[in-house]
């Protein structure tokens, strides 16, 4: 049994090139992957690199006080996320501040303009059926949005659609009047009476107002109308009358106070960026029950771009009910109108029902625009509403300064540790200050690895806890220095007191490095935000120690020892038996029995 762990451990100690090739592989694989990668530097956070803060204070309805509570709050903060990630922007972070507040730090980057502009709009999402649409006076809008150009499965492009010949020369057109038959078209400077009377006949006659936000329906009674849906008629109507989609002010406030089981008024862009204004029924479908919604280019039906979208069970029900009642009426009622924080972003037509819980919508799209109206579709619902309390811009000059006092810091202290080895260890620090590069090389090329992997941001909290890993790391190169020469203080050789210092060394290392990978899971799990990121890095570091002690400095220093500088225990090589007070040699010593008795007489 002697003979045979002598033999494992003669094995372990005689080939310790195993080890560092090992090492050695990886280095050079995790650096190939990082420029295959095309990322050879890690992401910047919001504080290095600039970017924008923004915070949104939570808006109860009317009566609806008790909606922001924490479990709303964690929902509107997860489809906040998944908004902004929908985008590329996948270091964006998004976290609660106090009981009604949420932060959203977009780093300055790819998209971040474009997460910004989506982040902040915070308003529910709703399918309404159109009940009356035309183009609104003045013409075209400052910029296209791209998505006025939709149409559902089965059926075509719905801009040429939403007036007669007549509207392109600044005319739209009423479908329907009240028996059902073709009306004279509505110029957009006729009378506030001429429109009103338009948009009473278009309600009269689409039975799909009556829709509930519940996705039930029922054709609107016949008879006289009450007096409170005339009064809401006649609001309505003056709403619509009044509407200027033209004008930001105006459009800001299209809409406000409307309930989901309301009709309201609303305005949208078309594809060639003009204004259009809607008389909208109840919502038929709420944001919610879209499962999700995808951007594809569909080559084989030659459509381009589309919009794909999946419902839940509840919402393939509402859409499927919607859908058929929209497709028996005439033009624009069978159009839905797709209505995000108060606006149109499309206005599909169907022209059959579409009941097998999912459809596609296409058009004139391009794949910035359909990649945004399908972010909108998937995580365009939130629990509350949101008012952007304020907004803050960190520049990236900020950001690099404070990026460069930190790589000071970091250089500092590397400086005063590898002064303190030269000092102290002498000939010893070659190795601990070699495999201190070999650490930070490994921690450099996996941060940068992680950046496009798991959206990993560099933050100064980040580069804190690198800095503080440096300590780490020479701490376990102490720990085993100090074994080994305590072996060589008890009048052992070089070679077998690294080997007998190994074993002692190796515990100390592993519960230390226990200790600081367990403080920093505690760290990462309680906190949020910036903190996060310097538990993630002190974790990421320790774990690396363990790996560099264990695979690189052990195996170096056995390699070492058979070196004659170090072996013949040279004054500069910090092994020094003498100077470190070392007993003489130990031998065995042979026992001398007493001499045996006789007995005399």
């Amino acid at each position: 049994m002697a003979a045979l762990k002598k033999g494992r451990n003669a094995s372990a100690t005689g080939k310790p090139w195993r080890s560092l090739a090992l090492i050695l592989i990886a280095i050079v694989a995790l650096t190939g992957g990082m420029f295959a990668s095309g990322h050879t530097t890690p992401r910047l956070g919001i504080d290095l690199a600039g970017g924008t803060s923004i915070t949104l204070a939570a808006v109860p309805e009317a009566g609806q006080e008790s909606a922001i509570n924490p479990t709303n709050m964690a929902t509107a903060v997860s489809i906040m996320e998944r908004r902004v990630n929908g985008l590329g922007v996948s270091e964006a972070e998004v976290q609660t501040q106090g009981d009604r507040n949420i932060i959203v730090n977009i780093p300055k980057g790819t998209n971040s303009e474009q997460a910004r502009e989506q982040v902040g709009t915070t308003a529910k999402l709703y399918f309404r059926p159109v009940v009356s649409t035309e183009l609104a006076a003045g013409g075209a809008a400052p910029t296209p949005s791209g998505t006025g150009d939709t149409s559902a499965e089965g059926a075509e492009d719905t801009d040429g659609d939403k007036a007669t010949d007549g509207a392109s020369e600044g005319e739209a057109t009423d479908k329907t009047t009240d028996e059902g038959s073709p009306s004279a078209s509505t110029s957009p400077s006729a009378s506030a009476t001429t429109q009103g009377r338009a948009v009473t006949e278009a309600l009269k006659a689409d039975p799909t107002p009556s829709t509930t936000a519940g996705g039930s329906a029922e054709a609107s009674p016949s008879g006289p109308a009450t007096d409170g849906a005339a009064e809401a008629d006649n609001e309505l109507q003056a709403q619509y009358a009044a509407l200027d989609c033209t004008k930001a002010s105006v459009r800001a406030t299209a809409g406000d106070g409307a309930k989901a089981t309301d009709s309201t008024v609303a305005c949208g862009q078309n594809s060639q960026g003009q204004w259009q204004k809607y008389v909208l029924g109840p919502a038929a479908v709420d944001g919610t029950d879209v499962d999700d919604a995808q951007a594809i280019l569909n080559t084989q039906t030659g459509a381009g771009w589309t919009v794909t979208m999946d419902f839940t069970d509840e919402g393939s029900k509402k859409f499927a009910d919607i859908t058929g009642q929209l497709a028996q009426n005439p033009s624009p009622q069978n159009q839905f109108a797709i209505v995000l924080d108060n606006e149109v972003v499309s206005d599909p037509y169907v022209s059959q029902a579409l009941t097998g819980g999912n459809a596609e919508i296409s058009g004139n799209f391009t794949q910035k625009s359909s990649e945004e109206l399908a972010n909108m579709l998937s995580y365009g619902a939130l629990p509350l509403t949101f008012r952007e309390d304020s907004v803050t811009t960190v520049t990236a000059a900020l950001g690099g300064e404070q990026l460069e006092a930190g790589l000071i810091a970091g250089a500092i202290g590397v400086a005063l540790v590898v002064l303190y080895l030269l000092l102290y260890y002498r000939g010893l620090s070659f190795i601990a200050i070699v495999s201190l590069l070999v650490s930070a090389s490994l921690t450099y090329v996996i941060m940068a690895l992680l950046g496009p992997t798991i959206g990993f941001a560099l933050n100064l909290p980040a580069v804190c806890g690198a800095i503080v890993a440096i300590g780490i790391t020479a701490d376990s190169f102490i720990v085993y220095f100090e074994r080994v020469r305590d072996e060589i203080r008890e009048g052992r050789v070089l070679r077998t007191a690294v080997e007998r210092a190994w074993p002692r060394a190796r515990r100390t290392i592993l519960v230390s490095d226990f200790v600081s990978f367990l403080a920093a899971a505690v760290l990462f799990v309680v906190s949020v935000g910036k903190v996060q990121g310097f538990a993630f890095t002190l974790g990421l570091t320790t774990l690396l120690d363990v790996v560099v002690v264990f695979l690189f400095t052990k195996p170096l220093l056995t390699l070492m020892a058979r070196r004659k500088f170090f072996a013949s225990g040279h004054k500069w090589s910090g092994l020094d038996p003498k100077a470190l007070g070392a007993k003489p040699p130990i031998r065995r010593t042979r026992r001398h029995s007493a001499p045996a008795q006789t007995k005399e007489a």
